[in-house]
């Protein structure tokens, strides 16, 4: 199906992998957004104040991806590529994944760092729980009160998941629908007699 998309339920168990007396402690965050980014790297930083280095990656978006990949002061391409590699190989999205290092003494190389960069990611998205989500389309429905009984019977028999609702003599629901069921719906609830429907931006 295309309107699936995989990602994590939770932020994962730090996973540790070791060379060379180097220590990179991985752990992968679900996100929604960019800002969540800064967040979760802060708490790193405080959990881990004596690391020399953390690197990360991050995908967003189902329809249009966005990622970034940071190497944090590592040699170009050595870290944050490596992990983002991994987001890609398992298939993931809107996740975060941030491997911590602590330097031990013995230089890696390029090569070294490239597979303890890609091994921290791997180890910690097998130690996260990926689940599988549906791509949903947001639409508003506005009505008048005296449509609500066939508005509900809709969302009833479709199984459609109402985000809010605004109960008034105008009345607003904001509804999720799956995105290979929006077409039928929105046809659906076209047809109905003075009610409006929007497709909202997500």
């Amino acid at each position: 199906m295309d309107d699936i998309y995989k990602t994590i339920l939770k932020p994962s168990e730090e996973s540790l992998f070791k060379d060379r007396n180097s220590k990179f402690y991985g752990t992968v965050f679900p996100i929604s957004a960019e800002e969540d980014v800064k967040d979760a790297i802060d708490n790193l930083k405080k959990k881990h104040h004596s690391a020399r280095h953390f690197c990360y990656a991050w995908q967003l978006g189902t329809e249009s991806i966005r990622f970034r990949a940071n190497d944090d002061g590592e040699p170009s391409n050595s870290a944050g590529m490596p992990i983002y590699g991994q987001i890609q190989s398992f298939g993931l999205t809107n996740v975060l994944i941030v491997s911590v290092r602590y330097f031990g003494g013995t230089k890696l190389g390029v090569g070294g760092l490239i597979n303890a960069y890609r091994s921290s990611a791997k180890l910690s998205i097998e130690a996260s729980d990926i689940i599988e989500k549906t791509i949903d389309l947001n639409y508003k429905l506005s009505f008048g009160y005296d449509l609500m009984s066939k508005v509900m019977k809709v969302i009833k028999e479709n199984k459609l998941t109402m985000l809010s609702q605004k109960l008034e003599i105008k009345c607003e629901i904001l509804i999720a629908v799956r995105k290979s069921e929006a077409t039928k719906i929105f046809e659906i609830f076209d047809a109905i007699y003075k009610l409006e429907i929007v497709q909202l931006e997500v």
